[in-house]
């Protein structure tokens, strides 16, 4: 698989992650000598099980949209930690407890730490392409910007009190 293809693909996930509010996000590359199974690890963590579950999900579907399905997915049902299998990436999505006892950041340490933004932009899933009159019709409906003058006019009004104008 090609280096930006998977990139891409991990920030789908990483994205579906912070859709539901993973908390503590980190996204690690594994080191080609290091004897690790895969190439990235994304681990989050999630405040109760149904969170933990619900993160999970969106991976699931968000990648199941770009055509891609979990090889395997494991800790489902207890949601303490959920290991989703994409061969080329795995996601971790913990609770605090289970993440602070494994600790996969300081057990994989010498993986590069990378941030959302250096993978690139998100994917979209494939779909049928917007004919050029739907999308002027979308633009058009789009709301108008304030103008620096409208910005600085309501600066100046005291806030909290209606002035009448004569």
């Amino acid at each position: 698989m090609k280096k930006n293809d998977l990139r891409h693909q991990v920030a789908a996930a990483v994205a579906a992650c912070e859709d539901k509010k993973a908390e503590r996000l980190s996204i690690l590359e594994m080191e080609k000598g290091s004897g690790a199974f895969t190439d990235y690890f994304v681990i989050c963590s999630g405040s109760n099980p149904r969170q933990i579950q619900a993160i999970s999900d969106e991976v699931e579907q968000s990648l199941s949209k770009l055509g891609l399905n979990a090889r395997s997915v494991e800790g489902y049902k207890q949601a303490e930690w959920v290991l989703l299998d994409y061969v080329d990436f795995v996601v971790h999505v913990f609770n605090d407890k289970a993440r602070d006892y494994y600790d996969l950041e300081r057990l994989w340490k010498t993986a590069k730490h990378v941030s959302p933004t250096e993978l690139g932009e998100k994917p979209r899933p494939r779909a049928a392409k917007k004919s050029a009159k739907s999308s002027a019709r979308s633009q058009a409906k789009a709301p108008a910007k304030r103008t620096s003058r409208a910005k600085s006019v309501s600066a100046k009004r005291p806030t909290g009190r209606t002035r009448k104008t004569s």
